[in-house]
């Protein structure tokens, strides 16, 4: 299993998306699973984005690779 900012990265390949289709894309895919085995919502997509600066970028809602 790849940690969330892995899960986020590898999505976002195929090009920029909003969080919440970030969100919905590792869900369907299964590439993260939380502790609480409950769905990943945006928000922390969104939190994780903001935390990896380094590696993420967000322009007009969208979300992408740097």
């Amino acid at each position: 299993m790849m940690t969330l900012h892995e899960a986020i990265a590898t999505v976002l390949q195929d090009g920029a998306k909003s969080a919440r289709e970030i969100a919905d894309e590792i869900n369907r895919r299964g590439l993260y699973r939380r502790k609480d085995g409950k769905e990943l919502p945006a928000s922390q997509v969104s939190a994780r984005v903001s935390r990896y600066r380094a590696w993420f970028e967000r322009n007009s809602g969208l979300i992408s690779l740097k």
